[in-house]
């Protein structure tokens, strides 16, 4: 009797290559003697499956990090390397292409659509990117955060929390690579601000997303795996939590 071959187990997360590679970036702002240094010379590297929180005072060039590791900004120099793809070099159309294909985001308005439902609002990247819809996917996705039976609303028939779960679905329904998630606890209540980390919580420890959060609060932080603490530009610190949860 012949034994039917066993499945190879999947790879652990941290045996795969990083999720994105930054070297020697560098970002300026203005001329001459008004010339503001975001960045200066960062390297770091952000490990697939993980949920990794950039801190700092304002001006530390936390939110000028995510802007250039997402390719929603360009570097004076440097490297990004991004699930594979240098996105530093790429052209106009392509890093477009990239951004709807191979990233989520989670803004901190939350930026539906006003006049879709909530399904269209969650569809729309793939819709963008002229692809098809995984049924099962969305399935997943809304039966996980609990707006199955929302799908059909405007977002104005929608609660607060109703439309942090439409967003942060919206930013998974694709399957990107990295989800970057800009201050998104930063206008909401105690309340709310649990529900969104413990959503992107969810989507690290479920669906073994890759998250990118940039925030100023200390407590959400501590939801991640990892802080990196920006001060003038570079990397003051850099905490793994994963023992400490």
């Amino acid at each position: 009797m012949t034994t039917a071959p066993q499945a190879a187990p999947p790879t652990p997360t941290d045996a795969l290559p990083p999720a994105i590679v930054a070297r020697d970036v560098s970002r300026t702002y203005g001329t001459g003697a008004g010339v503001v240094t975001a960045l200066d010379g960062v390297d770091l590297d952000v490990a697939r499956g993980g949920f990794t929180a950039i801190m700092g005072p304002s001006g530390s060039g936390k939110s000028t990090l995510l802007h250039v590791l997402a390719g929603l900004d360009v570097v004076d120099s440097g490297s990004i390397v991004l699930d594979g793809t240098e996105i530093t070099t790429l052209g106009d159309d392509a890093l477009t292409r990239l951004r709807r294909e191979q990233i989520g985001f989670v803004f901190q308005s939350f930026n539906l659509l006003p006049m879709l439902t909530a399904e269209q609002n969650i569809l729309l990247p793939l819709e963008l990117a002229g692809k098809r819809a995984d049924r099962a996917w969305l399935e997943t996705l809304t039966t996980a955060f609990g707006i199955t039976d929302r799908l059909s609303h405007l977002p104005s028939q929608l609660s607060g929390g109703q439309i942090q779960r439409v967003a942060i679905s919206r930013a998974l329904v694709t399957s990107p690579a990295v989800v970057f998630a800009d201050e998104p606890t930063g206008n909401l209540d105690s309340h709310s601000t649990e529900e969104v980390l413990d959503f992107l919580r969810l989507s690290v420890d479920e669906f073994d997303q890759t998250v990118v959060m940039v925030t100023h609060e200390r407590e959400a932080a501590e939801r991640a795996d990892r802080i990196i603490t920006l001060a003038d530009g570079r990397i003051a610190s850099d905490e793994d939590l994963r023992g400490t949860r």
